[in-house]
């Protein structure tokens, strides 16, 4: 950075670097397989994870059609209320190799192997291996990562093409490639296809550190822009046009939308309805957040990251990511226009600002596990400033810089640690001496490089891979997982309370659905446990208009639906699917199998 951050060396190393190459392949290697053992380890005792998505998969297992539109079962009567991407891996995956818990959850560990490896390649491009080194380090070990590439959620598809994109644009700014360019607008118009317009919060640091650094003229840099711009729209636009142009009456309805339109659920529910609550349709257009609601992301506000709800996912080393894009982008303000270091931390500094105040701000429905998004960027910053200001050290104002990063690691660390009093309470202590160690070291300038880096490693890290760890060994389930020791409980191969005599019902149909029920989740739960198709009226919480009543008795009239259970949904009445339940109560008779009301429909 500048003449005392000196970014590393695009040429060739010279020969007495060289020698170093071999240690950093192994390395690499050591941190790509210990991210694999972190990700894949017991992987299976989580059992299916998130039902609803689960069950997606398995339909898309069994039916072309449900792989295609993201359908919850194999009959195609509604798909679920995200775009269809992440479930082709693992939809594809499940063909291949058998709908199993393994396949269900592998696919997204790969992909954060997979992620790592890329965001190690990126750092290096622009800062070198040790850079690159402690950034995929810091990736794999925050704590939300580990625990979405251990679990069945759009999440992790997405962070995996929101950090290719990332790598295109450092490509692109080497040489002012619109080729790279548009490889990154493709990457970031199949993010749109995992988890819609959140696939889009890195656009302006991407096209910010390419606007501000590609080495070609304005007029030039602006048309590479437009193009990538168009290769977005062209790799997110084909499949909103299938949807569009798919007769309706032949696909399932797009769960979460109110008028059965792809588009609509990506501005509505998936798009505004997120950010300011209250708008957009599809399943709890409202926001839930505040009131120190956990698993909504509690209260808004810039405290929000650093919060009981996103704190511990996120922000163990967001407070030295932003000390350290400060101090890089200083220390680099008289670098020339091309420098490649500060297109960088313009690049994951945009992504962190950018995805970090939609985060805080958004009253929408928020989740904690969001904030995976943002794991690149911020492990990005502190390799790269964390870098460079070590290589500055012998001037003062670095060396402070580099204190500050230490040393506000430490303390949040501990800070976080201390909210979970009875886990390992003697692993926020060790942090914070080891930190102080780091500190006055580097305050007073002590020689002794290696081992001096061993305890600044140790004083970032050991906090954020604690919680890591606890993570990995902690099984998930449910909607809303959380990382460390604090998540729900559950897990396991469970039959999600379905009885085993209602299964064993299920099990013995041929018809082409075994059963209907309200709600996507005890249709899931009960798809799952018996491998037999189930409508789920009115998808995620019982209020899509899908199927409707008239829909309904169609397929009841044509022998098409074997049974009824009651009792499902998990919001308030669904409108026409209220009428569904009226209309079965009114005409056929209940029965109780298992203790669960059913209703046969032969």
């Amino acid at each position: 950075m500048t003449a005392t951050l000196a970014p590393a060396p695009a040429a060739p190393a010279p020969a007495a670097t060289r020698s170093t190459k071999p240690f950093h392949r192994i390395a690499f290697l050591s941190l790509l397989t210990g991210t694999a053992v972190l990700y894949l380890w017991n992987l299976t005792a989580t059992g299916y994870g998130n039902d609803f998505y689960a069950a997606a998969t398995q339909a898309a297992s069994q039916s072309w059609k449900a792989l295609l539109f993201g359908s919850l079962d194999p009959g195609n009567t509604i798909t679920v209320d995200k775009p269809p991407a992440f479930l082709w891996v693992s939809g594809l995956f499940a063909k291949v190799f058998g709908f199993s818990s393994w396949t269900v959850l592998a696919p997204q560990a790969l992909e954060g192997v997979a992620a790592v490896a890329l965001l190690y390649a990126t750092v290096k491009r622009t800062s070198g291996p040790g850079a690159a080194l402690f950034a995929g380090a810091a990736f794999a070990l925050t704590p939300v990562a580990t625990l979405m590439f251990r679990f069945n959620l759009p999440d992790a598809l997405l962070v995996l093409l929101m950090v290719a994109a990332a790598y295109c644009t450092v490509r692109a700014l080497e040489k002012a490639s619109p080729w790279w360019l548009m490889l990154a607008g493709t990457a970031i118009g199949l993010a749109f296809l995992t988890k819609m317009l959140q696939g889009f919060l890195v656009l302006p640091a991407l096209a910010l550190a390419y606007l501000v650094a590609a080495p070609t003229a304005p007029l030039k840099r602006l048309l590479h822009l437009l193009a990538a711009g168009l290769a977005v729209v062209v790799s997110a636009g084909w499949f909103i046009a299938l949807v569009e142009l798919w007769p309706a009456a032949s696909r399932p309805y797009i769960g979460g939308s109110t008028n059965n339109s792809l588009w609509e659920l990506a501005i509505g529910y998936n798009g505004l309805g997120r950010i300011f609550g209250n708008s957009g349709g599809g399943p709890g257009g409202g926001g839930m957040s505040g009131n120190g609601n956990i698993g909504f992301g509690g209260s808004t506000g810039i405290g929000r990251l650093f919060g009981a709800s996103m704190g511990p996912e996120i922000s163990w080393l967001l407070p030295a990511a932003l000390i350290g894009l400060a101090a890089g982008l200083w220390f680099m303000r008289r670098a020339p226009r091309t420098d490649r270091t500060r297109a960088a931390l313009i690049l994951w500094g945009g992504w962190t600002l950018v995805t970090g105040a939609v985060f805080s701000f958004m009253s929408g429905i928020t989740h904690p596990y969001y904030t995976v998004a943002l794991a690149p960027s911020i492990a990005a910053l502190v390799g790269i400033a964390g870098h460079g200001l070590w290589r500055g050290r012998a001037h003062f104002p670095v060396r402070m810089a580099l204190t500050a990063m230490v040393a506000t690691t430490g303390v949040w660390g501990f800070i976080l640690l201390n909210r979970t009093p009875d886990w390992t309470p003697w692993l926020r202590w060790v942090v914070l001496v080891v930190t102080a160690i780091a500190v006055l070291a580097l305050v007073f300038g002590v020689n002794g490089r290696k081992w001096l880096v061993g305890v600044l490693i140790a004083a970032a890290l050991l906090g954020t891979s604690g919680y890591a760890f606890a993570t990995a060994a902690t099984t998930h389930s449910g909607s809303i997982p959380l990382s460390g020791p604090r998540s729900q409980q559950g897990g396991g191969m469970r039959e999600g309370g379905s009885s085993t005599e209602v299964v064993q019902l299920l099990k013995a149909t041929d018809n082409e659905w075994a059963a209907a029920t309200i709600g996507a989740q005890s249709a899931a739960s009960l798809q799952l446990a018996s491998g037999r198709s189930v409508i789920a009226i009115g998808g995620w919480n019982g209020s899509d208009p899908a199927p409707t009543l008239e829909e309904f008795k169609a397929l009841v009239a044509d022998g098409k639906v074997r049974y009824f259970v009651a009792g499902g949904g998990r919001g308030g009445p669904g409108g026409g699917n209220n009428e569904i339940s009226e209309w079965v109560a009114a005409n056929y008779q209940a029965t109780t199998v298992g203790g669960q009301t059913i209703y046969d429909l032969d």
